[in-house]
Formats: C-alpha cells, structure tokens, sequence
C-alpha cells in the first residue's frame, strides 16, 4: 500500500457529506473506507458480518472495522475496530469466514507499510459473539517467514466446515510483498487448531512455478463440501509455457501435500497488461452441492475490452469448460469492467458481479460505473440477463487509483443477494450495502444509520436476572440467542427512558440486544449468568 498516495487523497478528501441514496452507506467514514469482505452465518442466513479497511487518524493510519447485522442488514452493530499489534503499524486486507460452529474469524495484514525496513505480519482474529467483539491476534505469517520476500500480502480466508476428516481446518493463502525479490511465490498457512498456531508452505513447486515475470502470484483459495482445499494461482514461466497461466493446486490431507494441474492458459494473451489501473483479482469457487464442481471467474481482453469470464470443471478440475463471457453489453463497445466476485448458493445457483462501464463515456477506467450481476439459476445452463445493484450510477473519483479498493464482495444464500462494494457517490469512498433477490429486486433500502451512538446504558451487564435499558429517545428492545431467535421484543409505549428485561428464565450464555432509538437501531452483547 502507498501510503503518501492515499494520505495526499485523504486531506483532498476530508469533508464530511451526508450519504444518500437507495443503497445502505455501511461505514459512514469521514475520509477513506475500502476493501469490504462479507460472510453469513451458514447456520444463519440473517446473520452478517462484513469487515473493511477504515481510515482512523494521521498517527494510527487504518484499521480493519467489523460491522455485525442479526436481521439480514435490516440494521446494524456499531462498528468495532481490530487491534494494532503494534503500536503505529497500520492494518489492510480484511477477509472473514465462519466455522460450521458459527463463530467468526477475521484475517488481515497488520505492518509498518511498504518502505523498507518491513515488519510486521497476518494475524487472525476471533469472535465467539457473532462479530461484536474479538480475541486477541495471533499470528500466521510474519515478513521474516522467507528473507525479505515479506509473504504477506493479500491474505485470503477460508475454513473448512465439511463433515471430513479435516473439519474446522483454517487456510491462509499469501503472496509476496516485496515487488523486487524474484522468484515469486503464493503461500499457505494452515492451522488444525482453531487457528492457534500456523504451518506455512509454498503452494508452487518445480514445474508448476509461479515465477518471476509476475510479481502478483495471489491465491485464490477454496474448500469443497467434502473438504478438499483447493487454490488457483498465475504462473508466468517461460520454460513451463510461453503463454501464462492458471495452476489448480489440491490438497486432499489438510495441506500436508498438493497435486497441481493446469486451469487456463492464456492462448492468445488476453492483453490483460494493457489496464494497469483495473482491479483484476480473479477467484476460484466451490459448488457445496456438489464437491467436484468449480468455478475460476476472471478478466481478460480476448475481444478487445477487459469483460468478465467463467470456466468451470465438474470433475474436480481434470477438465475445464470453455471460458464464457458473464457481462451481456456489446461485444467490442470500448467498455472495461473490473471489480469481480461470484458465489454459489447451497443448492449450485450461481451468482456473478463486477464494476460495470458500460455507461460510462468512455474506455478507460477512469469513467462512470455501477455495480452489476448476473446470476445462473442451478437447473439451467445460461445465465439470465444481467442487472444493476447500485442505485445510481457512481461518477469517477482519482481515489480509486489507489490501493485499498480493490475488492468488493457477494454473497448468495436461501435465493437472496447480499453484497458490499467500495463507491464514492457522495465525494468520499465508503462502503456501501444491499440487499436484493436473483433478479435484481430490492430488499433493504434502509440507510445504515452514523456512527454516532447516542447515549445508550445496558445494566448489570453480566446479569441473573432483571436487565435496564436506558436511552433518550427509547423506543423498543429486542433480545436474540446466538442462533438469531427472537426470546424477547419490547416497545416503549409511555414515553418512558427506562425498559426493564427479566433473563432470569432464560439459560446462561451470550444474547444479542438490539436498542431502537429515534436515531437508529444499536446492538450489543449481554451475557446471562
């Protein structure tokens, strides 16, 4: 991350403007918010986290924030911030998964920035309460791991919640941070422990390089429903292919051994060079109905504009389809798109979204955009016509060049839509939040309300019985066990400031409360003893 590049766009940016539109402003920052991640809970489809990278001050530079939903984002927790391991690092690249248990992990960067010396590291955080407070860090990855390579960067998330053997696995892929120290590598760090301790190995190896042309050798990980992890990764070895490449690395024991095979090769080049300034992650999915389908999503050139591909394999990645082309604009209309992400429902639906041009002015990345999906029901073969998510279309801000925004994410469960982006519709970039069905139907149109929480007091807080609620403005209360069952609902019908809660038929454990006021609806955790 360039960190004088984004602090100069941070004082032209440092007014505060009221967010509108039909979208939901989930961070409400003042200044800089990027590289959003989603999870849902897989034992709760109402239950959503979401972390991003948030601008907190000049000395503490950004700190991943985490914002936790009970209702499918109907409203939200206030934003919590995930520690600096030390004092004066600065943090990026959030990522979140569950375990089959439903508790929550949050994996970033955490490091002194990019101008030499580096130090610092990935580092894993967990929260038992559905998202609203986290354990302390530990640590995955360091940069001394392999010299001055710093394997850091771009760490992506994912837990094994299969009924195998390997259940409860944590994966950590990485790649290098340092741009001048070729050979290039991608990394895993595993964990059979609930993510307490970390072994770490390369995932390329002797004839399946990811060599030194391509300074970005990011993986994009993955766990089938039967618990095979699986990894895609670039490879541009001119001694393996004179075209660049797309490695499957499988790993059937936990990550104690790999196979590799060959996902694409770029014959023709895709001209993908010919965009520096596009986000052009791609990402490998798994099919939890069916452990031998998945599917790479990525961007390429081949017919002249930068469009959104997929290939997939039904056999665990022996063979591979045919790439097709997910956005539905004209063929060769001098548009890029960028910005991708897809998810599989539980069932095999498909969804795919990107950062859309096509009405834009022109070609460059530099123009207007939206946000836009297209989604393949399970019982079919072809995908229906693609449609818009942001409500508006998001006029071009400089900001956007910088590092920090260069992921958005969906997520697909029980036929609904849930994603989050990073856009700068109200002169600042914030990350932004809806909700919608398949075909593009809202569902959520409510803004998230500031992070400015009015004074609010929950008391005894642990308790073994009687609970207070006070707040101006006091207008309800609602209780929910972990599973996101509704135990208790209050209103406040008297204009009183006081609501009392009796817990004491209720078992010990955590509770999530959620406090409506006249500004907003704020949660908490309460702990019944």
């Amino acid at each position: 991350m360039n960190k004088m590049k984004v602090l100069t766009m941070l004082f032209l940016l440092f007014i505060s403007i009221k967010a509108f539109g039909q979208n939901q402003n989930l961070s409400n920052g003042n200044v800089f918010d990027g590289e959003p991640y989603l999870a849902i809970n897989p034992n709760n489809d109402q239950h959503i986290v979401v972390a991003w990278l948030g601008w907190i001050n000049f000395s503490n530079q950004f700190k991943i924030k985490v914002k936790t939903s009970y209702d499918g984002g109907l409203t939200w927790s206030a934003a919590s911030e995930l520690p600096h391991t030390v004092n004066g690092y600065s943090s990026a690249d959030p990522s979140v998964a569950f375990n089959y248990a439903g508790d929550v992990f949050v994996c970033y960067i955490d490091f002194t920035g990019t101008t030499p010396p580096v130090t610092g590291g990935v580092y894993l955080c967990k929260s038992i309460d559905g998202g609203l407070t986290f354990n302390s860090p530990i640590e995955v990855i360091n940069t001394s791991y392999d010299g001055t390579k710093w394997p850091i960067d771009r760490p992506w998330l994912v837990i094994d919640n299969s009924t195998g053997p390997y259940q409860g696995n944590i994966y950590v892929t990485s790649m290098n941070l340092n741009r001048t120290n070729a050979p290039f590598n991608p990394y895993l760090s595993v964990s059979n422990d609930g993510g307490n301790t970390f072994i770490t190995s390369y995932l390329d190896t002797t004839g399946w390089l990811a060599g030194s042309l391509n300074p970005l050798p990011m993986c994009s990980p993955t766990i089938s429903s039967s618990g095979v992890f699986y990894g895609a990764y670039p490879s541009y070895v001119l001694s393996q292919s004179f075209y660049s490449q797309a490695f499957l690395v499988k790993s059937i024991n936990g990550g104690l051994s790999f196979t590799h095979s060959t996902l694409i090769t770029s014959n023709p080049p895709s001209n993908i060079g010919d965009y520096p300034l596009a986000k052009k992650g791609p990402l490998l999915i798994s099919n939890p109905s069916n452990s031998s389908h998945l599917a790479y999503v990525f961007l390429s050139a081949v017919n002249e504009d930068l469009d959104v591909f997929l290939t997939e394999t039904t056999n665990a990645g022996t063979t591979w389809t045919t790439p097709t082309r997910i956005n539905d604009d004209p063929l060769g209309n001098n548009r890029m798109q960028d910005l991708l992400w897809a998810d599989f429902d539980t069932d095999g639906d498909l969804i795919i979204s990107w950062r859309d041009r096509r009405n834009g002015t022109d070609s460059s990345y530099q123009t207007p955009s939206e946000i836009w999906a297209s989604f393949r029901n399970k019982d079919s073969m072809q995908f229906e016509p693609n449609f818009q998510i942001t409500s508006q279309t998001i006029a071009y801000d400089t900001i956007l060049e910088s590092a920090g925004n260069d992921f958005m994410c969906i997520k697909i469960q029980n036929d609904t839509l849930s994603a989050t982006w990073g856009d700068t519709r109200d002169g600042k970039l914030n990350i932004w939040f809806q909700r919608l069905t398949t075909n593009g139907t809202v569902l959520s149109v409510q803004q998230i309300s500031s992070e400015d929480i009015p004074f609010i007091f929950v008391y005894p807080n642990p308790t073994s019985s009687l609970l207070f609620v006070e707040s101006e403005n006091l207008k309800g209360i609602s209780v929910y066990d972990l599973n996101g069952q509704e135990i208790i609902s209050k209103q406040n019908n008297i204009s009183e400031y006081k609501i009392e809660i009796n817990m004491e038929n209720y078992p010990t454990g955590t509770y999530i409360i959620n406090v409506e006021t006249i500004k907003g609806t704020f949660t908490n955790k309460i702990i019944k003893q």
